[in-house]
């Protein structure tokens, strides 16, 4: 039994933080899907715009879309479409095997128009329509304008990612919204069961702002708690997800898995495999990108469920932070905004990089 199947046993599911052409036809997804443990996988925007910038997998296609005079946005989110389908079949056995738990591919709304929620719906339907597989997730931004087009997505029985979460208070949001959508659907006739979210909440980056800030203050007091946010936040989630995660939802209807995302350490000082192994516990998701995944299988470190019953001690790092001058409401907030701005740039270069091969 390799170290991921370990995180497995605790009830901790891995994802793989990655999707290329290149994964799928040269056979490595399957591969890794044996060799690794792994039972889904997650894609946003920056992973799209890598991949389609290295070598020669696109370029027969590229070269039929121009033909075809297609526009830029359609050129792009056929190919993505394409490369979703394609690991969508691959994960089939896995999604059958698990009842729809796992075996999951995620493809992202475009996160320009993460402020209209009309817009971002739309898109949610185009999306699960084209890629045409049960076991696709639309990802879509918890921004606040975003979170009503997640219940009416989820009432339509489109399965949703919700990404982009980084405060307990905007999961609760997240929390409430997913309750009205599977509520609505059950309203309408739909089969709930057939409904899957994850509630995706970014660990490293929490770590990345908070830290500077620390170093900022320089006190001892305060560059003591270095490293420590990030996984204290992802427990106040959890503790939050276990006290009213599965309340309120109609006979049949599945849980919103926590998903724990931006778990690659940034800080060569920390663990490679800290947002794991202090983030094992039932009912989640871990989306890793595959350095952290081999880090995982090569250095394993797990110590059992390091999720429940972690409330008091992840309120009191919170406590600290507060004590020491870190103002949490600016944090998170900074953190939702260059969230959807990084992935608006990602976007952008890859359209851009695309006019140019079209045109």
């Amino acid at each position: 039994m390799t170290h991921i199947d370990e995180l497995a046993s605790l009830g901790t599911s891995t994802w793989l933080d990655d999707l290329s052409r290149d994964r799928i036809t040269s056979g490595n997804l399957a591969e890794v899907i044996e060799n690794k443990s792994i039972v889904g996988v997650t894609t946003n925007p920056a992973i799209f715009a890598a991949a389609m910038s290295k070598g020669t997998a696109y370029d027969a296609q590229i070269a039929e879309l121009k033909a075809a005079g297609a526009a830029v946005d359609e050129a792009v989110y056929a190919m993505t479409i394409d490369d979703v389908r394609d690991a969508c079949d691959i994960f089939l056995p896995i999604y059958e095997s698990t009842d729809g738990r796992d075996g999951r591919v995620s493809i992202e709304v475009d996160p320009r128009i993460s402020a209209d929620r009309e817009a971002t719906l739309s898109q949610a339907r185009d999306l699960w329509r084209k890629v045409d597989r049960p076991n696709v997730m639309i990802k879509i931004p918890a921004t606040p304008e975003s979170i009503p087009a997640i219940t009416d997505a989820l009432s339509e029985g489109i399965s949703v990612n919700v990404t982009l979460i980084f405060s307990v208070a905007r999961y609760r949001e997240v929390i409430a919204a997913y309750r009205e959508g599977i509520q609505r659907a059950a309203e309408k006739g739909l089969d709930v069961s057939t409904i899957h979210s994850v509630a995706s909440f970014f660990v490293s980056r929490l770590d990345v702002e908070i830290d500077r800030r620390l170093e900022e203050i320089g006190t001892e007091e305060a560059l003591a708690l270095r490293g420590k946010a990030g996984v204290a936040n992802a427990q106040r989630a959890y503790a939050v997800f276990q006290d009213i995660g599965a309340k309120d939802l109609p006979e049949g209807a599945n849980v919103q898995r926590p998903l724990w995302a931006s778990t690659g350490v940034k800080n060569p000082d920390y663990a490679p495999t800290l947002y794991v192994t202090e983030l094992a516990g039932p009912d989640t998701v871990n989306t890793m990108p595959e350095p952290t995944i081999d880090a995982v299988l090569e250095q394993g470190g797990l110590h059992g469920d390091t999720l429940t019953g972690t409330e008091d001690a992840a309120q009191e790092v919170f406590e600290k932070l507060v004590t020491v001058g870190i103002d949490m409401e600016d944090v998170f907030a900074v953190l939702e905004r260059e969230g959807v701005e990084k992935f608006v740039s990602a976007w952008s270069e890859l359209l851009e990089s695309m006019d140019a091969q079209l045109h």
